[in-house]
């Protein structure tokens, strides 16, 4: 069964950046959408980001556009979360996941899910 892991969560100050990185563990020939969701203490998980298996096209939740950027190499691993201007609001657990629906970003429907990597901005 494939796993997903995430890794380059921190503690990072008001206004900083960090990269976050999610690869399946082991070799795998899956051809899968990804995305990277957050959950604050005390809140949902909510979505953040998304990319398709290609690479060709995002999704990027309003509360992170402009800020961050979900990116792959076309059709590889790993996924990368570049975010910038980090704020106190931002901290959260961040949580890698994947779909079989690799073609999607819009309406992302997760079908694999990292244990999750905390982000922690300091104000």
């Amino acid at each position: 069964q494939v796993q997903l892991v995430e890794s380059g969560g921190g503690l990072v100050q008001t206004g900083g950046s960090l990269r976050l990185s999610c690869a399946p563990s082991g070799r795998t020939s899956s051809a899968f959408a990804m995305a990277w969701f957050r959950q604050a203490p005390g809140k949902e998980r909510e979505f953040v980001a998304a990319i398709t298996w290609s690479g060709g096209m995002t999704y990027y939740a309003d509360s992170v556009k402009g800020r961050f950027i979900i990116s792959r190499e076309n059709a590889k691993y790993p996924v990368y979360l570049q975010m910038s201007s980090l704020k106190p609001e931002d901290t959260a657990v961040y949580y890698c996941a994947a779909s079989i629906f690799s073609g999607v970003v819009a309406d992302f429907r997760p079908t694999i899910w990292g244990q999750g990597t905390l982000v922690t901005v300091s104000s």
